[in-house]
């Protein structure tokens, strides 16, 4: 059974860091491009982040490019998402996505086959 565990959500100030944590469970995803995607409160889910298999290319939503920094350890078959700079418009649960086809960036929720159950990130003003 394949599970995905978020982890490094929390509250924090304006400006502050964060690190989260998806740690893949019961498959290996090495040769799986992986992403993060994001709910606020009454608004739709929506795309961050997403690293393909190497680690090689990554892409970004416009809101997070230059604070946030995805990467990913296929040793420990964990990604992560560094997010510095944060604002209150950042404050959302924080899922970790696994897509469909190994080598589609999953920067839409459709394509996404596997998700975590969320961490949340509250950025206070």
């Amino acid at each position: 059974q394949v599970q995905l565990v978020e982890s490094g959500g929390g509250l924090v100030q304006a400006g502050g860091s964060l690190r989260l944590s998806c740690a893949a469970s019961g498959r290996t995803f090495s040769n799986y491009a992986m992403g993060w995607f994001r709910q606020a409160p009454g608004k739709e889910r929506e795309f961050v982040a997403a690293i393909t298999w190497s680690g090689g290319s990554s892409r970004y939503a416009d809101g997070v490019k230059g604070r946030f920094t995805i990467s990913r350890d296929n040793a420990k078959n964990t990604v992560y998402l560094q997010m510095n700079s944060l604002k209150p418009e950042d404050t959302a649960v924080y899922y970790c996505a696994v897509p469909s086809v190994n080598f589609v960036l999953p920067i839409q929720t459709t394509q996404v086959r596997y998700w975590g159950q969320g961490t949340q990130v509250t950025v206070s003003s």
